[in-house]
């Protein structure tokens, strides 16, 4: 991350916040060293931006440091922060990430009353999930799809049997408790569907696969469609 990275992601934490924040849980948050948040303070305060408070005491954005505040509804809000913590319990580490990442740049430019409110959100997504093998699996499988390249997979079928394929994933469906990857097996010249839980094991190849309007995921979306 560079520096200005940096100091976007320290005034968005702090825009988030509503007290004061010590530079220990800065840091943290930030995976810096005090030493860093400190420079980094100085820095955002010689440029301008109104930061309250001193090394030991903690650090708070002074009044009209906020950006306009977003439109959005309770239920509107509601949605998006249930959406996120789905995403932070049942998609793979980065993505939970990046999802943090976007929740917090979120809730810095929201008004205090919606911000009161999702303090006090009466849904919860338990993350149990996110530290599995699975997920593990599904991150792999997912960047395998975006560089297309093939892969490798030990896969256990529902009965119970191994059988190693060869594949060229296009894509995941979760539905609810499971991620499914659909793939071009080459073994079955064909599309087939992948419990990604059942996955034992899975390499991703330097070969790269082409893509085309009959071998995709838009495509294998549609012929689903189509058998309704």
């Amino acid at each position: 991350m560079s520096k200005s990275e940096r100091l976007f992601e320290l005034l968005t934490l702090l825009r988030s916040k509503r007290y004061a924040v010590t530079a220990k849980a800065l840091a943290e948050e930030l995976s810096v060293s005090e030493r860093t948040i400190y420079r980094d303070i100085q820095s955002l305060q010689l440029s301008g931006v109104p930061i309250e408070g001193e090394a030991g005491i903690g650090y708070l954005l002074g009044k009209g440091s906020h950006l306009p505040p977003l439109m959005f509804t309770e239920e509107e809000m509601m949605a998006i922060e249930l959406g996120m913590r789905m995403v932070r319990a049942w998609s793979d580490k980065r993505l939970a990430a990046a999802s943090e990442s976007a929740s917090r740049k979120i809730h810095s430019v929201l008004p205090e009353t919606l911000k009161a409110q999702i303090d006090a959100f009466p849904l919860a997504v338990p993350a149990f999930h996110i530290e599995t093998a699975c997920a593990d699996h599904a991150e792999l499988l997912r960047l395998a799809t975006a560089e297309k390249r093939k892969v490798r997979i030990d896969y256990q079928t529902g009965e119970g049997k191994s059988t190693q394929r060869v594949i060229h994933p296009l894509g995941q469906v979760f539905w609810g408790k499971v991620w499914t990857l659909v793939a071009w097996c080459e073994l079955r010249d064909e599309y087939r569907n992948f419990r990604v839980d059942r996955v034992q094991h899975c390499c991703v190849l330097e070969e790269h696969f082409d893509a085309d309007e009959m071998k995709s995921f838009q495509h294998y979306l549609s012929t689903c469609d189509s058998r309704e």
